[in-house]
């Protein structure tokens, strides 16, 4: 049976951005295939070139060009892609949401628009992602997990059950958070770093952490 195609403009054309263009490649999206029309970009620099064979347009020109195309980010800094959605947002462009085949997941997980899930990751049950989340290569989260809006993980992330993870938090490469508890979730706080290999062990509500155990580094 012929699927449709669904048209995806990835704001974003860095090296992220050429990874959700690979990623779209495999993906179904509500029983269409997607097809990645353009990338999106606010550096003048690079608008009107190609990469990796996919033109590069400033987000006027694809509106213009591609009035129903749906928008994905590939910009992997939160408060960036914040920012980049709500301009592609108040240009009149909606969101997909994609999600690489080779992922393993319960039916128990709620998932918002605009999520990006990449290559390899296990999500098990009672999971919550919020709108614009990124999760990178090969993470696993367990059970009853809260991401927020905008929150990010980088590749190889294993996130324990009974997280909090805030709005627009980063947690680094390799990085470990540790299991709470039913009554005392570990809350990660919004806009929080957490930087690459470090093991989270407790609560922590503002700036940079880094280290095993994790302490603070940079308020």
């Amino acid at each position: 049976m012929k699927m449709d195609k669904m048209q995806i403009a990835i704001y974003g054309a860095g090296g992220f951005g050429r990874e959700v263009a690979w990623l779209t490649e495999s993906a179904v999206i509500n029983g269409a295939v997607p097809q990645v029309v353009c990338f999106i970009d606010d550096d003048t620099a690079i608008v009107g070139k190609k990469l990796n064979d996919i033109k590069v347009l400033s987000l006027h020109e694809a509106k213009r060009r591609y009035p129903d195309a749906r928008i994905v980010s590939g910009i992997g800094v939160p408060k960036i892609r914040q920012a980049t959605m709500e301009k592609a947002q108040v240009a009149g462009f909606g969101f997909a949401t994609l999600i690489h085949p080779r992922t393993e997941m319960s039916k128990w997980i709620e998932i918002r628009e605009g999520t990006v899930i990449c290559a390899g990751n296990i999500l098990t049950t009672n999971i919550m992602l919020g709108r614009h989340v990124q999760i990178n290569l090969d993470c696993t989260i367990g059970h009853d997990v809260i991401m927020g809006d905008y929150a990010t993980l980088a590749p190889g992330v294993h996130v324990s059950g009974c997280v909090h993870i805030g709005k627009r938090a980063y947690i680094g490469t390799g990085a470990v958070i540790i299991n709470g508890t039913q009554d005392a979730p570990l809350v990660i706080g919004d806009d929080v770093i957490v930087g690459a290999g470090s093991c989270v062990t407790k609560s922590i509500s503002y700036g940079t952490w880094g280290g095993v155990p994790a302490r603070l580094l940079h308020k």
